[in-house]
C-alpha cells in the first residue's frame, strides 16, 4: 500500500527519551524515523573515545531510575546487547578526616550496619527514613510513569498515607515535609555531620540547592534506591542508547545520524515533517521533539507559528545558569581513601558514587559562590570509577575517574569566559579528589573537561543545564515546562514534546519518552496496545525488573 507520507512519526533527537518513545511507537506498528544531529546516537547518554583507548561517558553515567520502569524489558534491550553491571554500594561517603566511611548498599541491613559504625542513632534514623519515604515515593513514581495531573499526584500521595508507619499518618505533616527544603529535613532526620553531608550532596544532584522550599522529596526519593539500586552499562553509559537504537531498527524503525534538523515544517497549524540542514525534507503527520523545549518551539518551529502569549511565557521559563561540570580522567590507579584503604586497586569503595563533600555547609558555600557568578572555590564532587567494575572501559591496568562537581555558573561574573578559565577550574575540582585520595596526585594520564559551556556546545544543553530547565517545584509535574505544555502536546497539531524539558524531568529515567509514546498512541487511537502498561502496573513491572537485576547480576 502506498503511503501519503514518508513516515508516521519523526522523532527529533536521539536522547534516551527520544529513543524510548520511538521504540514504543515502532513496536506498536508505526513507521518511525529518528533524526540525530550528531554522528552518534544518545544525546546526553552517550559514550565516546574522546581519550584514546578509554570509553568516556560524555553525559550521564549512573543509571538509577530507569530500573523502576518496564522500558528495558518492553524494548528487549538485553537482546540488543545491553548488560547492566550493578553499582553496589551505590554510594560511598569517605569521612573527610579519613577515620572511616559510610557505604549505601541496595541491601538495607548492610547500609544500616555501615551507618551504625559512624552513628548508631543515625542508623536507626535511617530505618525510620526508609519506612516513611518509601510508600510516599512509590506513589510519586507512579505519577512519574503517567502524564502529569494534579488529581493523580495528590490522590496517589493521599492513598499512600495508610502505608506510613503508625503515628506518622498525618497529611498535614506529610505536606510540610514535601514542601520544606531538603536541608531542613536532613537536619531533622540525622544528627551526625557525615550523614547530613552525604544525604545533602545526594539530594543536590537534581539542581535545587539545599535550602530551596518545595524540594523536600529530592531527599526523600533516595529511599527508592533500595529498590532500583544503581547500575552502569557494560562498555559505558551510551550502551543503553546504542541498544535502544538497535531495538528500534529491529521493530522496523530508522535512525539518521549527522542529520541536524533545520526546522519543523508547519502548515496551517499542523505539523508536516522536518527539514534537515542539508535541505532534505521528510514528511510525517506526527513529530516528537526530544530537543530542549526552547530549541524546539522558538527555533525549530519559530514564534510565528505560536500564540504570542505562549512565546512570551516560553521566554520566561527558567533554564537557570547551569549548575555543574565534569572532569573525566584517564588514570594510572584508583582513589585510595584512608577510611577504606584499597592501595589504589579496585575495591568496594569504587563501585558507586563517591561523595566528596565534608559538610552540609560546604555544599551551601559552593552554591553561594555560584550565585555570585563565581566557579565554586571548594566544589562538592562526586567521583565515579567505572573501570573498577567494568574493565572494558580502560586499557589493561589503567582506569577511568569521572568527577562531577557543583556549582558552576554558565554566565561568569566579571566578563570572564569559560574557554579562558576551564583548565584552572578543572584543577580545582581535582584538588578536591586529592584531598580525599592523596595517591591520585600525579596519577592522572589525561582529562576531558566539560564546562557548562562545553555541555551546551556538545550535547545541546542550553546554558549547560543537564536537566534542561530548573527542577524547582513550580517547574515540575503538571507545571513542567509550562502547564499548557505539560501533557506533551503543543498548540501545533501533531507536534509533541519529550525529554528532560517535560515531566518528570532529567536523569536517566526514560519516563518522559514512555509517557509521550502513550499520549501519541492514545491520540492516534492505538489504545489497545498491550506493552504500554498503565499506572501502578508499570511501576510494579519496574520493581520486578529491579529485583531481577539484583538476583541475576553480580559486579564485573
Amino acid at each position: 500500500m502506498a503511503h501519503k507520507t514518508d513516515y508516521d512519526v519523526i522523532v527529533v533527537g536521539s536522547g534516551h527519551n527520544g529513543l524510548t518513545c520511538a521504540g514504543y511507537l515502532a513496536k506498536a506498528g508505526l513507521r518511525v524515523l529518528v533524526a540525530e544531529r550528531r554522528p552518534i546516537v544518545g544525546g546526553a547518554v552517550c559514550t565516546e573515545e574522546v581519550i584514546p583507548g578509554y570509553k568516556i561517558d560524555v553525559g550521564s553515567s549512573a543509571h538509577i531510575m530507569v530500573h523502576l520502569t518496564p522500558i528495558v524489558r518492553d524494548l528487549e534491550l538485553e537482546r540488543h546487547g545491553l548488560e547492566y553491571i550493578p553499582m553496589d554500594p551505590f554510594a560511598f561517603y569517605p569521612l573527610p578526616d579519613g577515620s572511616g566511611a559510610i557505604s549505601f548498599y541496595k541491601d538495607t541491613e548492610r547500609t544500616v550496619e555501615s551507618i551504625a559504625r559512624i552513628s548508631p542513632r543515625d542508623a536507626e534514623a535511617y530505618r525510620r527514613f526508609l519506612a516513611y519515604w518509601t510508600p510516599l515515593n512509590e506513589a510519586v513514581f507512579d505519577v512519574f510513569l503517567n502524564p502529569p495531573s494534579a488529581a493523580r499526584l495528590f490522590g496517589s500521595v493521599a492513598a499512600a498515607l495508610p502505608r506510613l508507619p503508625a503515628g506518622e499518618r498525618n497529611s498535614t505533616e506529610v505536606t510540610r515535609r514535601l514542601f520544606t527544603s531538603y536541608a531542613q529535613l536532613i537536619s531533622e532526620t540525622f544528627e551526625s555531620e557525615a550523614m547530613r553531608a552525604a544525604m545533602t550532596w545526594l539530594a543536590a544532584q537534581s539542581g535545587p540547592p539545599p535550602d530551596e522550599i518545595g524540594a523536600g522529596d529530592f531527599f526523600g526519593w533516595h529511599a527508592m534506591l533500595h529498590y532500583s539500586g544503581a547500575a552502569h552499562p557494560r562498555g559505558g553509559s551510551g550502551m543503553l542508547t546504542q541498544a535502544m537504537a538497535r531495538a528500534l531498527i529491529s521493530f522496523g524503525g530508522n535512525v539518521a545520524v549527522d542529520a541536524p534538523v533545520r526546522r519543523i515544517l508547519i502548515q496551517s497549524g499542523r505539523v508536516e515533517g522536518i527539514e534537515t540542514e542539508d535541505g532534505q525534507r521528510y514528511s510525517a503527520p506526527i513529530v516528537v521533539s526530544n530537543a530542549h523545549v526552547l530549541t524546539t518551539l522558538l527555533q525549530l518551529v519559530g514564534p510565528e507559528h505560536l500564540p504570542a502569549r505562549l512565546v512570551e511565557r516560553l521566554r520566561r521559563v527558567r533554564v537557570g545558569n547551569g549548575f555543574g561540570m565534569t572532569v573525566r580522567c584517564a588514570a594510572e590507579e584508583l582513589p585510595d581513601y584512608p577510611g577504606a584503604p584499597s592501595g589504589g586497586k579496585p575495591h568496594e569503595s569504587h563501585h558507586g558514587l563517591q561523595l566528596l563533600a565534608p559538610s552540609m555547609d560546604y555544599v551551601r558555600r559552593a552554591y553561594e559562590d555560584y550565585l555570585r557568578g563565581e566557579p565554586s572555590r571548594d566544589p562538592a564532587v562526586i567521583a565515579m570509577t567505572f573501570s573498577a567494575i567494568d574493565p572494558v572501559v580502560a586499557p589493561p591496568g589503567k582506569h577511568t575517574v569521572f568527577l562531577w562537581a557543583q556549582y558552576f555558573p554558565y554566565e561568569l561574573s566579571g566578563g570572564r569566559h569559560w574557554d579562558d578559565v576551564r583548565e584552572a577550574v578543572a584543577d580545582s575540582i581535582l584538588e578536591v579528589l586529592y584531598r580525599y585520595a592523596p595517591n591520585m596526585r600525579g596519577k592522572i594520564i589525561d582529562r576531558f573537561i566539560q564546562s557548562p559551556l562545553d555541555l551546551e556546545r556538545r550535547i545541546g544543553l542550553l546554558k549547560g543545564n543537564v536537566m534542561h530547565v530548573e527542577m524547582s517545584f513550580d517547574q515540575m509535574f503538571f507545571f513542567r515546562p509550562l502547564p499548557e505544555l505539560a501533557s506533551y502536546r503543543t498548540p501545533i497539531k501533531g507536534l509533541y514534546l519529550t525529554g528532560a524539558s517535560t515531566h518528570p524531568g532529567g536523569g536517566v529515567f526514560g519516563a518522559s519518552g514512555y509517557n509521550t509514546a502513550r499520549v501519541v498512541l492514545g491520540d492516534t487511537r492505538r489504545r489497545s496496545w498491550a506493552p504500554l502498561a498503565l499506572g501502578a502496573g508499570a511501576l510494579a513491572a519496574g520493581l520486578w525488573a529491579a529485583g531481577r537485576m539484583r538476583r541475576s547480576s553480580s559486579p564485573g
